[in-house]
C-alpha cells in the first residue's frame, strides 16, 4: 500500500453519487503518484480526486461485507443462538452491556494508533485478529454437535469470544475513525456518511431474513446452520479488511507534528517519513508535535467539553428505555414475535430511506440545528407507547407508525452525531478525541440501560410506563448542553430564517 503525499484538492460534486459497486475495476486502474515519502519545505501535489473517490467507494463496499459480518456475530442470531442453547436471562445482559462497557478501553487503542506509522496496518492488525477470533465458536459448535462439549461450556466460550472481539475492536474504532475524518471531504460529510449508512442499512434488511431463513431450515439443525452462516460472515469480515487497502492511507505521526490547518480550507497531510532519509528538520517537527499532549488540548477545548456533556447525557438518557421497547411489546403486549420483527423491518426501511435526505439537509445547513430539532421531536418517542394495546387499529396502524418515525429520527440522530463530533474535534491527536467520547458515551449508555431496568421492575415507579415518562423528560433536558455547542460551518436559526425569508421574497417577487 502507498502513501499518498499532501492536500486533498475540492472534489467535484459528482461524488456524491458514489455507488457501491464491484470495487476491482475502478481501483485495480487507480495509479498513486510517485512522490518522496519525506516532509519537505517545498509545496507538495494535491491528492488526486480519483484517489479520494477510490478510498471512498473501497470504504462504501467495506459497509457491505462488515455489516454482514457484524450480522452473523451478533443481534438476532447470535441471541437465536444462545436461546437454543438454553441460556439464561444474566448472559443476554453481559450480551447487551458487553459492547458498551470495553468501550473504557478506546483511549488506550488512540494512544496506540497515534503511535503507529499507518492507519491501514494498525486497523489490520487490531481488527484482523478480531475478527478470526469466531473461528473459535465455529470450531466449538463443531466439537458441540459431536460431543465433545456440552451447551454451558459453549455458552461460556461464545460471551468469551464477545468479550475479547469486542475488546479488540475497541482498540482500533477511534482510529477508524479518524481516519474516515481525513479522507471525507468537509462539505460532503452528511451525503457521503448518509450513503455509506444506507448501504449499511440495505444490507442488513435483505441479509437478517435471509440468514435467519438459512439458520432454521439447514438440515443439520439450527446450530449447525448457525456454525455455516459465521464462517460464511468471518469470510466476508475479512475481505471488508481487504477493502481497505484501497483507501488512502494516513500516518497519524505525520499528521499530528503537521501546523495546525484551519478547517475551513478541508486540507490535511497524507504525508509519511522517509525513514532512510530522516533529516534533522523531519525530527524537530514531529517532536514539537508531541510537545502538546492530548491531554492538555483536551481539557482546554470548552467546545468539546461541551459536546462531550450533551453526548453522554443522551446516551444516558435514551438508553434508559430504548431497549425495553421490544420487551414491552413482547412482555406487556404479548405480541407475537412476527409482529415486533416486522415492525422491525419497517423502522429499518424507514431509516434507510431517510438518511441520504438527513446527509443533504446536514451539509447545506450543518449538524446541530438538525439534532437540536429531531432531539426534541425524539424526546417525545417514549410517550408513544403509553395507551397502546392489541386492538387493530394500534397493530395495523399505531404501531407501524411509531416504527417509521423512530427509523427516520434515529437516522438523523446517528449520522448528525458522527458528523458533529467530526466537527467538534482538531486534526491533531483526533483519535484520543473519538475515544475519549465513545468510552464515555458508552458507560453512560450502559449506565443507562442498568438504571433503566431497575426503574422497570419497580412498581413504585409504574413500571415500563413509568420508565417511558422518565426517559422522555431526560432526552429533553440531554439536549441544552448542545445549545452551547459551537458548529464552525452550521448556521444558526436566525440565519436560516433570514435565508428562507429572502427566498420567499424573491419568489414572490
Amino acid at each position: 500500500m502507498d502513501f499518498v503525499p499532501l492536500e486533498t484538492a475540492p472534489l467535484a460534486p459528482e461524488i456524491s453519487q458514489i455507488k457501491a459497486a464491484p470495487l476491482a475495476p475502478e481501483v485495480t486502474q487507480i495509479t498513486v503518484p510517485e512522490t518522496p515519502h519525506s516532509l519537505s519545505s517545498k509545496p507538495s501535489p494535491r491528492v488526486s480526486k480519483d484517489a479520494i473517490r477510490t478510498s471512498l467507494r473501497a470504504s462504501t463496499v467495506d459497509a457491505i461485507f462488515s455489516t454482514f459480518f457484524s450480522i452473523t456475530s451478533g443481534g438476532i442470531l447470535l441471541s437465536n443462538f444462545l436461546v437454543e442453547l438454553d441460556a439464561r436471562p444474566v448472559v443476554f445482559g453481559m450480551l447487551s452491556s458487553i459492547p458498551m462497557v470495553v468501550n473504557l478501553i478506546q483511549p488506550f487503542g488512540a494512544y496506540l494508533s497515534e503511535r503507529s506509522t499507518s492507519r491501514f496496518w494498525y486497523c489490520l492488525c487490531i481488527y484482523g485478529p478480531s475478527r478470526l477470533l469466531w473461528l473459535i465458536l465455529a470450531i466449538g459448535i463443531t466439537m458441540a454437535s459431536w460431543g465433545k462439549i456440552n451447551t454451558h461450556q459453549l455458552v461460556v466460550l461464545t460471551l468469551l469470544i464477545v468479550l475479547m472481539s469486542n475488546l479488540l475492536g475497541a482498540l482500533g474504532g477511534a482510529s477508524w475513525l479518524s481516519w474516515m475524518a481525513t479522507l471525507v471531504p468537509r462539505r460532503l460529510r452528511g451525503r457521503y456518511f448518509g450513503l455509506r449508512n444506507s448501504v449499511s442499512s440495505l444490507t442488513n434488511l435483505v441479509c437478517v431474513p435471509l440468514a435467519g431463513l438459512a439458520v432454521s431450515t439447514w438440515p443439520g439443525g439450527t446450530l449447525q446452520g448457525y456454525g455455516v452462516v459465521l464462517l460464511v460472515g468471518i469470510l466476508s469480515g475479512l475481505v471488508s479488511l481487504g477493502c481497505q487497502y484501497f483507501k488512502v492511507d494516513v500516518n497519524p505521526q505525520v499528521q499530528n507534528a503537521s501546523p495546525t490547518r484551519s478547517s475551513s480550507k478541508n486540507a490535511v497531510l497524507y504525508n509519511t517519513i522517509d525513514k532512510s532519509n530522516n533529516t534533522e528538520e523531519q525530527l524537530k517537527n514531529i517532536e514539537l508535535g508531541k510537545d502538546a499532549t492530548a491531554g492538555d488540548s483536551i481539557w482546554k477545548n470548552s467546545n468539546f467539553l461541551k459536546f462531550l456533556l450533551y453526548f453522554s447525557s443522551w446516551m444516558f438518557a435514551a438508553n434508559l428505555s430504548l431497549p425495553f421497547f421490544n420487551l414491552y411489546m413482547l412482555d406487556t403486549l404479548n405480541l407475537d414475535v412476527r409482529w415486533v420483527t416486522l415492525y422491525g423491518s419497517l423502522q429499518a426501511g424507514a431509516n434507510l430511506l431517510m438518511l441520504i435526505l438527513w446527509g443533504k439537509l446536514a451539509d447545506r445547513i450543518g449538524n446541530r440545528p438538525i439534532l437540536l430539532v429531531i432531539g426534541m421531536v425524539a424526546a417525545s418517542v417514549p410517550l408513544l407507547w403509553l395507551g397502546i394495546s392489541t386492538n387493530l387499529i394500534d397493530l395495523w396502524l399505531w404501531l407501524p407508525l411509531i416504527h417509521i418515525f423512530i427509523g427516520g429520527n434515529w437516522a438523523a440522530l446517528d449520522l448528525c452525531n458522527n458528523n458533529l463530533q467530526i466537527e467538534v474535534t482538531p486534526a491533531k491527536n483526533q483519535s484520543i478525541y473519538f475515544a475519549i467520547a465513545s468510552a464515555i458515551a458508552g458507560v453512560s449508555g450502559a449506565l443507562g440501560t442498568i438504571i433503566g431496568g431497575f426503574i422497570a421492575q419497580n412498581p413504585s415507579f409504574g413500571g415500563l410506563s413509568g420508565l417511558f415518562i422518565i426517559s422522555a423528560a431526560f432526552r429533553l433536558a440531554a439536549i441544552v448542553p448542545l445549545i452551547f455547542v459551537q458548529e464552525g460551518r452550521g448556521q444558526s436559526f436566525s440565519q436560516m430564517r433570514q435565508v428562507w425569508q429572502g427566498r420567499k421574497q424573491v419568489a414572490q417577487g
